[in-house]
């Protein structure tokens, strides 16, 4: 069965090709740092193929008014994380942790010292910010000088090498679902003029530059970058997915990255089989995958792995279910972003009647 092969990557031998998706799940403890809880639910995982964590922070100023969103930008948070890494591998798993910056999906209250959220123009997400006092609506986010650029990342620099200090096995940059790069690569978010906008060569810059800061502590090998090219979430929108995201992936074909992770539906993939021919490295594929569509597009060719998240959330033996024809948990939405063990560590492994 194809899910079940090991696969090689970059310097990695994985033992299956089930990745655990990045999934937000708000357990981090105070100072945003990784609890024993969080390596528990972790350890739990380790037989995926590759875990790759929760959306972590790089950017010190995010986050303050809801703290259960791990941040990697400073010695506690490594050392927090540290402890999920060493279980992980000490059950057998791959783990790299995803490096994001919330960029215009924020609010003032989510900020250190009040200050708003930024983007690549004065264009503000849809929908509302989970706060402590509620949700609330996005506000317009301040447009970054081009000056302020080189900042963001150092922030992203900085966080990489901190993974590397935890014990990471390599680092995915977060280039997807409305978060600042993919801001940037959206034109429906970015109307800049200047380097950092217009053409999709100019939108990929900031991604471009973050990969290359990156690169300081890793080896492409361990650099994996994940992009959603219809993802509305956050009121993303972009003219062309289709053509921007296959030109993108042409950029990246050269970087000798460990994978391009592509959030597109199982359903009807329209940009997924172009990034599929420029893009000539591993392919995660994630968005409505069963095991018998994971294990058809595998074998036929579409990608490499397959992501899956919902699911790893009630099976924690997700792998095993899968190699056995076990029937799936549903997961209890209602706990997602609730606290503590329940609907985070309480779910139990399969066991025959």
């Amino acid at each position: 069965m194809p899910l079940f092969s090991p696969f090689p990557l970059g310097s990695l031998t994985l033992s299956n090709r089930l990745v655990m998706a990045p999934l937000t799940r708000r357990r981090a403890g105070p100072g945003k740092v990784p609890t024993d809880l969080v390596a528990l639910h972790y350890e739990q995982r380790a037989g995926a193929g590759l875990i790759i964590s929760e959306s972590t922070d790089v950017d010190p100023y995010s986050g303050a008014d809801v703290p259960t969103r791990p941040g990697l930008f400073n010695d506690d948070q490594a050392a927090g994380w540290r402890k999920t890494v060493d279980r992980v591998h000490a059950a057998g798993g791959r783990i790299f942790v995803q490096l994001s910056h919330m960029g215009r999906a924020s609010h003032p209250l989510l900020t250190a010292d009040g200050r708003g959220p930024v983007g690549p123009s004065a264009i503000a997400a849809e929908g509302k910010a989970y706060t402590s006092r509620g949700l609330l609506p996005f506000p317009v986010p301040r447009a970054l000088d081009a000056g302020e650029i080189a900042g963001l990342v150092d922030q992203f620099a900085y966080a990489a090498a901190l993974a590397k200090q935890a014990g990471f096995d390599g680092v995915e940059i977060q280039a997807a679902n409305g978060y600042l790069i993919d801001s940037f690569l959206r034109d429906g978010s970015n109307k800049r003029t200047d380097a950092y906008g217009g053409t999709l060569e100019k939108r990929a810059r900031l991604l471009l530059e973050v990969i290359e800061a990156v690169g300081r502590s890793w080896d492409a090998g361990r650099i994996g970058v994940h992009v959603s090219p219809f993802n509305s979430f956050n009121g993303m929108s972009d003219s062309d997915p289709v053509t921007h995201f296959s030109q993108l992936a042409k950029l990246l074909d050269s970087r000798g990255l460990a994978y391009l992770h592509v959030i597109e539906s199982a359903s009807t993939p329209q940009v997924t089989p172009l990034i599929r021919q420029a893009f000539h490295g591993p392919l995660i594929l994630a968005s409505g995958y069963t095991r018998q569509l994971a294990e058809q597009a595998i074998a036929g060719g579409s990608g490499d792995l397959v992501a899956f998240g919902e699911a790893f959330i009630a099976n924690p033996d997700l792998p095993h279910r899968f190699r056995i024809g076990a029937p799936l948990a549903a997961a209890n939405r209602a706990t997602f972003y609730s606290g503590g063990a329940e609907g985070y560590t309480d779910y139990p492994a399969f066991e025959p009647a």
